[in-house]
């Protein structure tokens, strides 16, 4: 690793990394796009449309042997997502693991063991802490731009009932909390600072082992929260943050430029509405750089297992619950 370059591999051919991620750390500041593990040279063919000198190596266990090799990004399914990571860490490479990191707790628990035996970073790829919307949300939060918040709501929907998709498939990790769940969970933790103080309900539709649709309610200290998921239902992604003095919404919270544009409206008794908005950002370049930055000075990550961590413990009370 040059100080000013970090060399990327990534570990599996996924539709996701190849459609987001990929093309993400191609495109980043100071970071190489160098290698992919794929036993499938006509998955290969994808990345290497932009990615020309792309090293492809036919097993994991190669790529992560590769001494040309920095970081690795793990897009894996859910269930492989801890052990690979791990094994990355043990052969001195960084990792950004797509969430969720783990499928568990007590999962999170050994990557973290591992992160501190390796002295590397390891990091969930929730990127939206890394745009520009969730920052913004939670300095106006912080600076009391609501009032004394009072109340949250979330909601994230989109419709799958391919029965081949892993999303579909408990063995892997599938259902709707462990692939969205986080976003709803995770980026109020995020934008509020607090952790919650306990589960109020939960009502789980569950069906082969997946969970297909959850209402979840819990509380915080000075403010309740409810958010749903589904994988059952139309498109549909929105945060409220109700204070006192106003509520702050958020379109399009966490697929930015993809579901719709990104923008944060703030509405006040007298009828007054200020609205921002964030055109053209890419947070999966943004997450690659300050990866990057973190790995290259120390600067401290924005994402840290141990706040993914406070996400799946609420993930797992749901689902214990059900």
């Amino acid at each position: 690793m040059s100080e000013n370059v970090v060399r990327w591999g990534i570990l599996g051919a996924a539709n996701f990394a190849r459609q987001h991620m990929a093309p993400a750390i191609h495109a980043a500041h100071g970071a190489e796009l160098v290698a992919l593990a794929t036993s499938r040279p006509e998955k290969a063919a994808g990345f290497q449309s932009f990615a020309p000198g792309l090293r492809v190596h036919d097993s994991y266990e190669a790529l992560l042997s590769d001494p040309e090799v920095d970081a690795i990004y793990v897009p894996l399914p859910n269930h492989m997502h801890v052990d690979w990571s791990i094994r990355a860490l043990e052969a001195g490479k960084a990792v950004l693991c797509e969430k969720p990191v783990g499928m568990d707790v007590a999962e999170i628990d050994r990557l973290i063991g591992a992160r501190n035996s390796a002295g590397l970073l390891a990091a969930e790829a929730f990127m939206v802490v890394h745009h520009p919307q969730w920052q913004r949300a939670r300095d106006l939060l912080a600076e009391g731009a609501v009032g004394r918040l009072g109340h949250v709501n979330a909601a994230f929907s989109y419709f799958n009932d391919d029965m081949g998709n892993i999303r579909n498939q408990a063995a892997t990790g599938g259902g709707g909390l462990r692939d969205i769940g986080v976003y709803v969970m995770g980026s109020v933790r995020f934008a509020t600072g607090q952790e919650p103080e306990g589960l109020e309900y939960s009502r789980v539709q569950i069906q082969d082992g997946v969970d297909l649709f959850a209402d979840m309610g819990f509380r915080f200290e000075g403010f309740t929260y409810q958010a749903y998921t589904s994988i059952r239902m139309a498109n549909r992604q929105e945060v409220h943050f109700h204070g006192d003095k106003g509520v702050m919404s958020l379109s399009c919270p966490f697929n930015a430029g993809v579901f719709d544009q990104a923008e944060l409206r703030i509405s006040y008794p007298d009828q007054r509405v200020v609205v921002e908005r964030f055109p053209g950002v890419n947070q999966y370049v943004l997450q690659v750089e300050a990866f990057g930055r973190s790995l290259l000075t120390g600067v401290p990550y924005a994402w840290t297992l141990e706040q993914a961590r406070g996400t799946q413990a609420m993930i797992d009370t749901v689902l214990a619950s059900a």
